[in-house]
């Protein structure tokens, strides 16, 4: 069985990161969750980063605020593709710190990036990326798409009423 790591720099990144957290189990995908702070606890970071696959991670979803430097160190460290979130926290004007400090990495260190506190979607493409190989993810990613496409649906039947 496959497995999600969600990693964010301090617990004031959890309500955000919760979005990733929901939608991964509710495609029963199995989530360890962790605070690993890039500034605050590096070594700790080294650890997770360097072992994560070892573990039987599949994908890491990272999320920082600020400088937000936790998804592109994680991303050095481990063989793993990493999802940035970048998290709009109580020390950044406007979030785009977070989202360049996420979204510019150097060749060779690719983190997927999110729109700023877009955790859910971090969550779904987690869940795709295990989807092309895990064939029962992948079913229920379709009908998850499908029950998107039938709210629109919906939306439009009751917008003409």
């Amino acid at each position: 069985m496959s497995k999600v790591a969600v990693i964010m720099g301090s617990t004031s990144d959890l309500p955000v990161m919760q979005d990733a957290i929901d939608i991964l189990k509710g495609f029963d995908i199995e989530v360890e969750v962790d605070i690993v702070s890039a500034h605050r606890t590096p070594e700790k970071m080294f650890e997770f980063g360097k072992k994560a696959h070892e573990r039987g991670i599949s994908v890491i979803i990272a999320g920082a605020g600020g400088a937000a430097h936790l998804p592109g160190m994680v991303a050095s460290l481990s063989p793993l593709p990493v999802i940035g979130v970048p998290v709009k926290s109580s020390n950044s004007i406007d979030g785009w710190d977070s989202v360049l400090s996420i979204l510019q990495m150097p060749g060779g260190v690719p983190v997927a990036t999110v729109a700023l506190n877009g955790a859910k979607n971090a969550g779904i493409l987690a869940a795709q990326i295990i989807g092309s190989s895990d064939k029962c993810v992948l079913d229920k990613i379709l009908i998850y798409k499908e029950g998107l496409k039938s709210k629109v649906i919906e939306g439009a039947r009751n917008v003409k009423q």
